[in-house]
């Protein structure tokens, strides 16, 4: 099985500045793809940004340029920098990721975390 954990959440105000991380562990081979997302109650799931085990990233309209993803392939870990946050950037923010778990299985399972809590005051 697989594990995402999510770190880094909590209350910031409007201009702040805030780091997620989401560290995989588990039996995990390789992955490809890893990424946030963001939901507000009542809600779909919105894509915030994703990153490929290459470097190249993939950002939703709403925070290109203010937010930026990176990964550390070695630690199995995703993170988001966030700024010049917004009141309505308050979402849980999901880590999402797609994992290889043996060097036989060319498949690709995605997992999700269980999610972090930003909420931006004004």
């Amino acid at each position: 099985q697989v594990q995402l954990v999510e770190s880094g959440g909590g209350l910031v105000q409007a201009g702040g500045s805030l780091r997620l991380s989401c560290a995989a562990s588990g039996n995990i081979f390789s992955i490809n793809n890893m990424g946030w997302y963001r939901q507000a109650p009542g809600k779909q799931r919105e894509l915030v940004g994703t990153i490929t085990s290459g470097g190249s990233t993939n950002y939703g309209d709403s925070v290109k340029g203010r937010f930026t993803i990176s990964r550390d392939n070695a630690e199995n870990t995703v993170y988001l920098q966030m700024s010049s946050l917004k009141p309505e950037d308050t979402d849980v923010y999901y880590c999402n990721a797609d994992v290889r778990i043996r060097a036989v299985d060319l498949r690709e399972y995605n997992y999700w975390g269980q999610g972090a809590q930003v909420t931006v005051s004004s």
